[in-house]
């Protein structure tokens, strides 16, 4: 793995020492980074300041990713800790339950708005905010599901979402570049964390995933998180305006 020695990240979206964010944040810790880390509310911040400490992750704060003040206050503390950043994970999505459960054709215009709010364009405003801090350049990291681009059963509303999040990756790539920002969409295979427990069937994808993907292997949030850190670091300054796998091969299949 390459050395992230010296780096500087946020990572946003770490719940629980499940969730795709903490295995990212391990991976880039692992390899040298300094972290930022948030909770998103404050009933959640008992859970995830243990993890914080296991990873010595001193620069720590809430955010909503809809609250505007929330999101600014975040960059200003980093702009007066740091004086810069190089790379930040988002790990960020949200639908309404009655929306995510429903056919998409009847999802209401309150629900798609939300989930589009939290789950695609509040990377737009993380990316905004990091810009000027990004001082020699650096790399923001999404994360994505073969939802976007195939009709997975029971994905619903996020299917949606998700393909308007790579869109969203390749503009901001296009826009970003001449800095020397990269902005590239991991697409892990189906995950059992607690954010993919509100899918429905979840089980059922997971097991068609073991069943058919290659590799014939459960994909964990360890495989993510060391994509994510190979994405952080300067050996992948060249890549930028992708989503890249990590599903076992599962995404060649249909």
């Amino acid at each position: 793995m390459p050395s992230l020695k010296g780096k500087k990240g946020l990572v946003v979206g770490i719940a629980n020492d499940d969730s795709i964010a903490w295995g990212c944040a391990r991976a880039l810790r692992e390899q040298g980074a300094e972290l930022a880390a948030t909770w998103q509310k404050e009933s959640t911040r008992p859970h995830v300041e243990p993890l914080f400490d296991e990873l010595d992750i001193d620069l720590r704060m809430p955010l909503d990713v809809t609250q505007d003040e929330q999101m600014q206050a975040v960059f200003d503390t980093i702009k007066q800790q740091w004086g810069k950043l190089d790379f930040i994970v988002h790990s960020v999505a949200y639908a309404p339950r009655e929306d995510l459960h429903g056919r998409v054709v009847d999802s209401s215009r309150e629900g798609f708005m939300q989930a589009m709010d939290i789950s695609c364009h509040s990377f737009a405003r993380l990316a905004r905010h990091a810009e000027p801090l990004m001082i020699d350049g650096g790399s923001l990291v999404t994360m994505s599901y073969l939802g976007s681009e195939e009709v997975i059963p029971n994905y619903g509303l996020m299917g949606p979402v998700k393909a308007a999040l790579e869109a969203l990756v390749r503009y901001l790539a296009s826009e970003l570049g001449p800095a020397g920002i990269c902005v590239n969409a991991i697409s892990p295979g189906p995950l059992a964390t607690r954010a993919a427990s509100g899918l429905p069937d979840i089980d059922g994808l997971i097991q068609d995933s073991l069943r058919r993907a290659p590799l014939r292997r459960p994909v964990n949030i360890d495989d993510v998180g060391y994509l994510c850190a190979f994405l952080a670091s300067d050996e992948a300054k060249a890549i930028t305006g992708t989503t890249q796998y990590v599903d076992g091969g599962y995404h060649i299949l249909n």
